[in-house]
């Protein structure tokens, strides 16, 4: 669901917000109006294609140059039931000439593709706002499935709207009939004719979308070319059509990108990339034993391309395989990496104490969704934090790191393996579903800005017997970083023990002495704690008399942009607050307390019943107040600006 088309930003910037003009390219004469951002719906059956339209829509917008952020939103069935609202997929793009953060809070268009479509995203819908709807389907079978006794095109419902009634399926299949394709093949392009239509209102490009076609139809020529066609009517319908009198631009936004190579990428591609280059930065061969679960199985697909690079996956047959699969990879000198979510962390809990036991480097991967159990498949939600935290039996310290959009998914990958790769120890590497599907502009770095992990094995005995003789111990440490050796197996004159029994400190011996364990337990945990993680860095301009804001907004993880773009808010209304973000969630930031302790109210917002808050005031004594969300959709910034002016005001 990503585009491969790269983007540059040395582009012209010939932006200003609501100019018109007559268009010179066709179109009749018609209006063309210039806008600084849009925001787009489309919504459907999960059948209707609605994921491919969006992502396609994406693709050609982000090789437009455009900043974009998107929020795809689908049934965790694989084909719900047609025409229902538990069965709507929709897919919303937020694309700007300017730096954006979020995918939106409401759309300016929504096209919807049935009556269930309609009905069940209208409530996020704002008074003028453009409805696109496809008026085949609002037969009375399709509305009372929804519980429409009469049609809402008709009984005056939507008059607050600006609607535009077009018959999608009926224009689809008569574009489509030198085809000879059975009605039910032609309806399935009528998504094609949707997004030629959209193409046309935003003047998207339409190459890419056309080649796509006909590279994922290569098999099907004929299929190819009936997608091609419908995409093409869609776009000349709306040149034609009187009902849609006025186009619109939104021109690149060439002061939001430094100069760079860019893509559209989603979070799970981002983390995937990432740790292909951990891998290939650290001179290792990288290693994925997992198990298929959503939101986290795209990694999976996707590190399985890339045997060129030394990438090894490991389709296990459950949770429990996949981990003890990669562990042992990590015993035998490899990255190892376990993909899952939250009920599989659960399930790999053991093993992760056996990681940590044997402190070997393990990247944990979880993708969180909506919980407890099976909960809500498609969904996001941040309610994993404290899983990761203490979800085992006894003193377990993991590292965890989190990142804040989906580009940085690449970022904290590459940090997750610095991690584990210097202190030897298992990484949790949280990112959620919201992160893992939605997708933003990623500039490529060049290989030499990438951080060196390269690490170095035992190659021979490290100790110093009382008699003079010389000997390996598994568990002599690194004085700086109190790691322990990692000798590859079958090294001459390396043979140690590995399990789960506690070992003598040194000597790697099993050991039931109470001071020893006692000695390991806070050794471990001090191993931990002294994990070198940058300060936190704090967005607060000060005013006037350069005093600082008494309010601080700290988040982690995805509720980054939402955060961020209510803080703006709250700022050009005039308002004084501050801003910090957390990636390291354990161990914390070391200057963490002293800015907790600068403010007079400290709030923080999360995808959960408050765990990074309780975290926050257990360790710091802050008074830490939550602003929780467990809808299985991120937060909106104007909701989270109300809650920040209250705050202040209060």
């Amino acid at each position: 669901m990503t585009s491969q088309v790269n983007s540059t930003a040395e582009q012209t910037d010939a932006a200003l917000v609501g100019e018109a003009r007559d268009s010179g390219d066709g179109g009749a004469g018609k209006e063309v109006r210039r806008l600084d951002r849009v925001i787009i719906r489309f919504a459907g059956d999960s059948g209707d294609g609605m994921q491919l339209t969006g992502d396609r829509f994406t693709s050609e917008t982000a090789s437009f140059g455009n900043d974009l952020s998107t929020l795809p939103n689908f049934p965790a069935e694989i084909r719900a039931p047609a025409g229902t609202l538990p069965g709507v997929s929709s897919f919303q793009l937020h694309f700007a000439d300017h730096d954006i953060l979020t995918p939106g809070d409401a759309p300016n268009v929504l096209v919807a593709m049935n009556p269930a479509a309609l009905k069940a995203n209208l409530a996020d819908v704002p008074r003028g706002a453009d409805i696109i709807v496809n008026t085949d389907e609002f037969t009375k079978r399709p509305m009372a499935k929804v519980g429409y006794a009469t049609s809402p095109l008709e009984d005056g419902s939507l008059e607050a709207y600006n609607v535009h009634p077009v018959p999608l399926t009926t224009l689809t299949i008569e574009a489509l009939k030198e085809f000879g394709l059975s009605r039910k093949e032609a309806e399935r392009s009528k998504n094609m004719f949707a997004l030629g239509l959209l193409s046309w209102m935003y003047h998207r490009p339409t190459e890419g979308t056309e080649k796509f076609l006909r590279a994922k139809f290569a098999k099907k020529p004929e299929i190819a070319e009936a997608n091609v066609t419908a995409f093409r009517a869609g776009w000349n319908f709306g040149e034609t059509t009187e009902d849609f009198a006025v186009s619109y631009e939104v021109a690149p936004a060439t002061r939001a990108f430094p100069t760079g190579t860019y893509r559209n990428i989603s979070g799970n591609l981002a983390l995937s990339y990432g740790l292909v280059a951990a891998g290939r930065q650290a001179d290792l061969p990288l290693y994925l034993g997992s198990y298929p679960i959503t939101p986290a199985s795209d990694i999976l697909h996707e590190l399985s391309k890339h045997k060129n690079f030394g990438v090894r996956t490991f389709q296990a047959e459950d949770e429990i395989a996949g981990i003890g699969a990669a562990l042992g990879a990590a015993f035998g000198g490899a990255l190892a990496v376990t993909t899952t979510s939250g009920p599989g962390v659960a399930l790999k809990s053991e093993t992760i104490g056996l990681a940590v036991s044997l402190e070997l480097p393990l990247l944990i991967v979880d993708i969180q969704r909506g919980g407890p159990s099976t909960g809500l498949p498609t969904k996001t939600e941040q309610a994993d934090l404290l899983q990761a935290m203490y979800g085992r039996n006894g003193e377990a310290p993991v590292p965890i790191v989190a990142p804040k959009t989906p580009a940085d998914c690449f970022d904290a990958a590459l940090d997750a393996a610095r991690i584990a790769l210097t202190y030897r120890t298992p990484v949790f590497l949280l990112s959620d579903g919201y992160l893992a599907n939605g997708s933003e502009p990623w500039r490529i770095p060049d290989v030499d800005e990438l951080p060196d992990l390269r690490v170095q094995f035992a190659s021979g005995p490290n100790h110093q017997q009382a008699d003079g003789t010389e000997v390996f111990w598994p568990y002599k440490r690194d004085e700086q970083t109190l790691a322990r050796p990692w000798a590859v197996p079958g090294t001459p004159g390396l043979e140690h023990r590995i399990g789960g029994i506690e070992k003598q400190d040194g000597t790697g011996n099993i050991s039931y002495d109470p001071a020893n364990h006692d000695f390991m337990v806070r050794t471990r945990q001090a191993k931990v704690d002294g994990i070198e993680v940058p300060d936190l860095d704090v967005d607060d301009p000060a005013d006037d008399d350069g005093r600082s804001a008494g309010t601080l907004v700290l988040g982690w993880g995805s509720t980054y942009g939402p955060i961020t773009a209510a803080v703006r808010r709250v700022r050009r209304a005039g308002g004084r607050i501050a801003q910090a973000h957390l990636r390291h969630l354990n161990p914390f930031p070391g200057n963490l307390g002293d800015v907790l302790g600068r403010y007079d109210k400290v709030i923080v917002p999360e995808m959960n019943l408050g765990q990074l808050a309780t975290l926050i005031r257990a360790k710091y004594l802050v008074d830490a107040q939550s602003h929780t969300q467990v809808s299985g959709m991120p937060f909106k910034a104007e909701q989270l600006a109300e809650v920040f002016k209250e705050a202040i005001n209060d």
